[in-house]
């Protein structure tokens, strides 16, 4: 069976379009290609399914898109399983809640940027900025350290990671003045509210004192 023949059964017996496409084609045809004639994708990923997709992600040991000779990674093979499977979104939250596999969490997080619609993506994807656990990466160059915060960063910011050229996605800002999202408080007003509730405890302070010094 010739690579095209396979998507295209893939596309009819496995998820709908995402972003008006066949969500594996979010990956470009020349990765595609590559993903599914490697030995990792022939012999680790061949009738994988939600859960046990689990068993392989907690394995890996980075993230990237290829690494030398444009070998496809691990990571990316699995971003592309699960493309493929185009699980429910509850299984997916599961994925990135699993706080104990940073990996499992990192393949989830892809896959939200890849397929979810603008306004969920920050939402669910903002709280791991907050997530500083290390993560190494794999491209052409050999390994390398990120971060999961600056991974989640690139995701929300850059046009590509991991070698793939992400969908577009709205701005925050845009999303807010759409009303699709919350603002979101700023330092600057998180410490004026710190601010000001610690000039309440001043005040209130002060009013106990006095009230007790006051003469009878």
């Amino acid at each position: 069976m010739s690579t095209s023949d396979y998507l295209a059964r893939v596309y009819r017996s496995e998820g709908g379009p995402v972003h008006e496409m066949n969500p594996t084609f979010l990956i470009e045809k020349i990765l595609r290609e590559r993903i599914v004639e490697c030995a990792y994708w022939k012999e680790q990923c061949f009738g994988l399914n939600a859960a046990s997709l689990v068993d392989r992600a907690v394995q890996i040991q980075c993230i990237g898109g290829q690494s030398s000779h444009q070998r496809p990674t691990e990571f990316i093979c699995l971003v592309y399983k699960l493309l493929q499977l185009a699980p429910e979104d509850e299984i997916v939250l599961q994925y990135l809640n699993a706080t104990e596999f940073k990996y499992l969490r990192a393949i989830a997080a892809f896959y939200i940027r890849l397929v979810w619609k603008d306004a969920r993506v920050f939402e669910t994807l903002e709280p791991l900025l907050n997530d500083y656990s290390k993560l190494r990466t794999l491209d052409m160059n050999g390994y390398g350290l990120t971060h999961m915060d600056e991974y989640v960063d690139a995701l929300l910011n850059e046009q590509r990671v991991c070698d793939i050229a992400l969908p577009p996605l709205m701005s925050r800002i845009q999303l807010e003045d759409l009303e699709e999202l919350e603002p979101k408080e700023s330092d600057d007003e998180s410490e004026e509210e710190d601010d000001d509730e610690q000039k309440d405890q001043d005040e209130s302070g002060r009013s106990t004192l006095n009230r007790e010094t006051k003469p009878h």
